[in-house]
């Protein structure tokens, strides 16, 4: 079993290591920075931004290029083996598909992020897991990181070797260290020539870790004379002395990834490899997540389309009680939520990916907001899909092909989408790091009102330098333009869901205010409360979208379905909010928190009476897995691991 030392962090340092590393200015506007402060700045994305036409006609000739391949892929068959074929692998390479984002001048696709996320949800309607190995490379692999704080020097290098195919991963995370960086152990430690660094250490979870050829490598430099020392981020070969990847992993769900444990023994890196400075290594990826996120939002839509194609099929066919089982209201209650789901998904997802192209707005909060809340809708839609599937829903695909019936891998979606509420940010994470985003204008101007470790004199300060901001601000929050109903005439019938944002807006934003009033400093550990608001943020947020997205289309053969779906998202959207706001200030969080505190503390352990746990070695369920076997994958049991070493790419 892969071990690494530990690194103690206490809770100071772990945020002033984050606030170190986020990005603190805003030479851009922000549309949803702008509403968590109960602005709301509409001419931010409207109209809705659309590709350039040469863009458009470029990623079409693309797609149609990729969807017969995309077609041909024998996805039951990834699922069955849970591995990719080496022919996929190659077919995708040979399209082009691992530098999609890749500069043409360096052998890549040169795709925008709209056309980007098209080419995923192609490929990830044939498995999932194809559209996880292309993100995992291209979005936070080293294409990313190199386009955003690379050398010209290593650009050439190694940006053509990955949009020739080398594959790429991504390590981060540690077996003791997941959303907390401070506590990262791996070091990189400057050999006594500056000409390099050794690397140590022990990354869990690296996805495409198994076959990459080339690793983008988070490790701690030490501080010394001559080095600012840090978190830093490095280019590493995959195959380079010192690397082993100890096993692949399996999980419930995406069984094509090449998931893996990698272990560093005095690997040496050349010092050209390093990205950017030392030190920079968080903020390099942080940044790199800003339009990385963009990709899971994709993937989700595509799922989310292809829920609503196959809960309309089977609801038109399915027959019981003497009608379509779709025209029962409690089936069609969930198809109407599907329908008008996926409309705003796809809205949200377009609308941040052509800011993020047109790179004229700020969308670190849009691109967060997108990424948390399609992980989360998109779930609940797969969800929905089971039930109005019942039995056939929970079945396999290949036990439905079977006994003879259409292989509809619906249990499958909901594995394999239920892990994008916990990587590239778990969705408490994300609520937390958009927390901290719509707080920035709060936090310079309160200062030390809301630092708990200052003293007296430094929050009196503070507090005689926010009255001015607040004195202005303030007041701004009681009347606006939502509560004039000719406002937004040109959107129509719709304008009645702009002045909804609008208001609401302003009231979130006025709650945010109370909750400092009340709770002051000690606001931060109300995560619950801070939570909800960015839940309400992420719902008006995706109202606009799905609101300007229909008055683009008007004039489009769609423009009059688009305005029902998105009138009906709205609808829906609008009694989430309503609920989301009482649950402000009416909730159990001050219960939830004492049981909670009596669980960790062992007050209830005679609650867990009348079971074994088979996890213990006291069960029969002990496995090939528990035992620390290692095997190439049983195909009787794809579940079982394997190991590899690296440099072994044969799929």
């Amino acid at each position: 079993m892969a071990t690494t030392a530990k690194v103690d962090a206490t809770e100071e340092q772990s945020r002033a290591l984050v606030e170190e590393s986020r990005e603190t200015d805003w030479a851009k506007p922000s549309f949803a920075k702008e509403m968590f402060l109960g602005r709301f700045r509409l001419d931010l994305i409207h109209p809705y931004p659309r590709p350039d036409a040469a863009d458009a006609a470029r990623t079409e000739a693309y797609l149609a290029r990729l969807r017969p391949f995309c077609e041909s892929i024998d996805g039951a068959a990834i699922e069955a083996t849970a591995r990719i074929p080496d022919e996929v692998v190659k077919g995708l390479a040979e399209l082009g598909c691992f530098g999609l984002k890749i500069p043409e001048s360096y052998g890549g696709q040169g795709l925008s992020q709209v056309g980007y996320n098209r080419a995923l949800m192609l490929v990830g309607s044939a498995h999932a897991s194809l559209g996880v190995l292309l993100s995992a490379h291209q979005s936070i692999g080293v294409p990313e990181p190199l386009k955003l704080a690379g050398t010209p020097e290593q650009k050439a290098e190694f940006l053509p070797r990955c949009a020739a195919g080398a594959v790429s991963a991504f390590l981060l995370t540690e077996p003791d260290v997941g959303s907390d960086p401070a506590r990262m152990a791996s070091t990189a430690t400057p050999t006594e020539d500056g000409e390099a660094y050794v690397l140590n250490g022990v990354k869990l979870w690296t996805t495409n870790g198994v076959v990459a050829e080339l690793l983008v490598v988070m490790a701690r430099v030490p501080k010394s004379e001559g080095h600012r020392g840090g978190i830093s981020a490095f280019v590493v070969e995959a195959d380079s002395p010192g690397i082993t990847v100890e096993r692949r992993n399996a999980f419930m769900g995406l069984r094509g990834i090449e998931n893996g444990v990698t272990r560093m023994h005095d690997v040496r890196v050349p010092r050209r490899n390093l990205i950017g400075h030392e030190g920079d290594g968080l903020k390099i990826a942080l940044t790199t997540l800003n339009a990385g996120r963009l990709a899971i939002p994709a993937l989700c839509t595509a799922s989310a389309k292809w829920s609503l194609k196959i809960a309309r099929e089977w609801s038109g066919a399915r027959v019981q009680w003497g009608r379509p089982v779709g025209e029962h209201a409690a089936v069609g209650e969930k198809i109407a939520f599907i329908a008008a789901t996926t409309y705003a998904l796809e809205a949200v997802l377009d609308l941040s990916a052509t800011m993020c192209d047109e790179a004229r707005n700020d969308i670190r909060i849009e691109a967060a907001l997108a990424k948390l809340w399609a992980s989360e809708m998109s779930c609940a839609i797969a969800d929905e899909l089971i039930q109005i599937r019942g039995g056939r829903g929970y079945e396999t695909a290949a036990s439905l092909a079977a006994r003879g019936e259409r292989a509809v891998a619906a249990e499958q979606l909901v594995r394999d989408l239920r892990i994008n509420r916990i990587f590239e940010g778990s969705s408490e994470i994300m609520r937390l790091l958009i927390a901290r985003e719509m707080a920035d204008a709060h936090m310079s101007a309160a200062g030390a009102l809301v630092d708990r470790n200052a003293e007296f004199k430094d929050k009196a300060k503070a507090a005689v330098g926010a009255t001015g901001f607040y004195a202005k601000w303030f007041p701004q929050l009681a009347v606006g333009t939502g509560t004039v109903p000719a406002t937004y005439a040109e959107f129509g019938a719709l304008a009645k869901h702009l002045r909804f944002v609008e208001r609401n807006s302003r009231k979130q934003a006025r709650s945010l205010m109370y909750a400092m009033g009340r709770w002051q400093a000690n606001l931060e550990y109300r995560q619950n409360f801070l939570g909800r608001i960015v839940d309400i943020g992420a719902e008006l947020f995706a109202m606009s979208a799905a609101v300007v997205r229909a008055h683009a289309l008007r004039d489009a053969p769609e423009g009059k379905g688009a305005a029902e779906l998105a009138d009906a998202f709205c609808q829906q959207s609008r009694v989430r909010v309503r609920k989301l706001f009482g649950a402000l200030w009416d909730n159990t969080d001050d219960e939830d928190r004492a049981v909670t505190r009596g669980v960790l503390d062992g007050r209830y352990t005679w609650l867990e009476g009348g079971i074994f746990d088979p996890s213990e070695g006291t069960g029969p369920w002990i496995s090939e897995w528990q035992l620390g076997a290692s095997t190439e994958p049983n195909l009787l049991n794809p579940f079982l691991p394997s190991t590899r070493t690296t440099g072994t790419l044969d799929g």
